[in-house]
């Protein structure tokens, strides 16, 4: 399904989904972030990226797996599965699409996680296509992408200037597009070639080259115990954003947590974990496999063009290039992979 929306419609779109929460990127405190639509929000999709990814809306930095509690002495657990309401998000990269299938084959490959599937059937991504690079750090078409991917996404709107093209890629977008109604007009003559001259235009602008797949493979298995991941780690304080702000990163820890003052009640919860972190690897009996700078930045990168690349077919990166943008070190991960291959 292939439609046009003139922008001064676009609201009118938004309006038709009212049984959906409503997501779009909003400018506040100087960056871009998502924010729920209201009534009187203005829907401005003139953003580059949002510092967070939309893997937030099916995998929450905290949740609670369920809770429990003691009733007269015998323990009772209290389910929480998650049951939200149909969530569109509205303005996705497409370097954000293409993260969302590495989450959804980490999440169901050996074990479908019914808390992640909750939330992720009932999001719809609309993803708006690049029309030109919005960092110097975005390396999508480098890492097998492309400024207008479709990968991940429900519908896929390309600007035209003062009108959307509007193709829905899933059932799930085609809905919310054929409920649009009258907000939307058909393709006319025209614009299916000018679509093609803007993707085409986009594909055009230079990004930086990221090593071919294979050399960084052989390259990473070949520099494993070399001094050099030390060397390039050596300004890391282990904060952890590179990994936070990434649209495929999905570590996590869980623990229970004592709620009030009765030790007999509390939340079995999830939280993000981080690669990057020197406790992420501490075992139970002191011993760090992982505990210093050089081994943790070998093992994010090797995660994202090794390992993910023989467990599941893919590389981890998308290209997004928020790891570079937003490292208060400027460690610069395709700087890295460039380094390792030409060692």
């Amino acid at each position: 399904m292939e439609k046009i929306l003139s922008k001064g419609k676009l609201r009118e779109w938004v309006d038709t989904l009212g049984d959906c929460e409503v997501l779009a990127p909003a400018f506040a405190d100087s960056v871009w972030n998502y924010a729920r639509v209201e009534a009187e929000t203005e829907i401005d999709l003139s953003h580059t990226n949002t510092v967070n990814p939309p893997k937030q809306f099916a995998f929450p930095q905290r949740e609670v797996f369920f809770r429990f509690e003691k009733v007269d002495g015998v323990p009772k657990l209290i389910p929480t599965l998650p049951d939200p309401q149909p969530t569109v998000v509205l303005g996705v990269r497409p370097c954000d699409g293409r993260g969302m299938p590495c989450n959804d084959t980490v999440f169901s490959k050996e074990f479908k996680d019914p808390y992640y599937w909750a939330r992720r059937d009932k999001l719809i991504l609309v993803g708006l296509a690049c029309n030109q690079p919005h960092s110097p750090n975005c390396v999508c078409q480098s890492v097998g992408g492309s400024p207008h991917s479709e990968e991940g996404l429900d519908v896929l709107m390309t600007d035209l200037g003062d009108r959307f093209h509007v193709k829905g890629i899933t059932d799930k977008g085609a809905e919310i597009i054929a409920r649009g109604g009258d907000a939307f007009d058909t393709v006319p003559a025209g614009d299916s070639a000018e679509v093609e001259r803007v993707h085409a235009a986009a594909r055009s602008h230079p990004q930086r080259p990221v090593a071919e797949l294979q050399a960084v493979a052989e390259a990473i298995r070949a520099q494993f115990d070399s001094s050099l991941w030390e060397e390039m780690a050596r300004h890391c304080i282990g904060c952890g954003i590179c990994t936070f702000l990434c649209p495929t990163c999905h570590c996590f820890d869980i623990n229970d947590e004592v709620v009030g003052s009765n030790a007999g009640s509390g939340e079995r919860v999830r939280t993000w974990d981080n690669c990057q972190f020197p406790d992420f690897t501490m075992h139970t009996s002191g011993h760090n496999p992982r505990s210093d700078l050089g081994s943790r930045l070998r093992q994010r990168v090797a995660h994202k063009f090794l390992y993910f690349v023989e467990n599941h077919g893919t590389r981890q990166c998308t290209g997004c290039g928020r790891c570079i943008s937003e490292c208060p070190v400027g460690i610069d991960i395709v700087a890295v992979v460039d380094r390792v291959s030409r060692a």
